[in-house]
């Protein structure tokens, strides 16, 4: 359950396969919030989290191999153009309460991208996010994203 904070607008797209889920990372990374925005990624295990993930740091101009932080917890990544940008994955956290213990308030009180995987895994210590993407993978293998802008800076993104 949401607590909203900002009326949320709502819309669904399809991801009929990998060129259109790096097209929309594509149009994601040239919107000018993104360089302060919370990312949500929500979708069971292969939905393509990580995969969207790494085609909007490619787009965003991340060389060389982006890493799953899934063992890690995040992956941080700095640009030649000052932004800062940190992958996180919840998965293996057992207790919200690690996310305290591990003093990522800090990285989450920082200017830069943050793009979340696993977020209920840390409950309700984790910002609000400005842009949910929910993946869900139907039967033909194509992706139907709900996508939730829950902020101004979520709004902004708005492709």
């Amino acid at each position: 359950m949401f607590v909203l904070n900002h009326p949320c607008i709502v819309k669904t797209i399809d991801w009929p396969d990998e060129a259109a889920t790096q097209a929309f990372a594509r149009l994601l990374a040239i919107q000018p919030a993104i360089t302060n925005a919370l990312i949500e990624l929500r979708g069971d295990l292969g939905a393509g989290k990580t995969s969207f993930v790494r085609h909007l740091l490619a787009a965003l101009g991340v060389a060389g191999r982006v890493k799953s932080p899934t063992y890690a917890v995040v992956e941080p990544y700095l640009l030649e153009s000052g932004l800062n940008i940190w992958h996180f994955d919840f998965y293996r956290f057992n207790d919200p309460r690690e996310w305290e213990e591990a003093g990522f308030r800090d990285i989450f009180a920082s200017p830069g991208l943050k793009l979340v995987e696993w977020a209920d895994k840390a409950g309700s210590y984790l910002p609000q996010a400005d842009l949910v993407l929910a993946i869900d993978v139907r039967d033909d293998g194509a992706r139907q994203v709900l996508l939730r802008f829950q902020t101004d800076t979520g709004k902004a993104l708005m492709p």
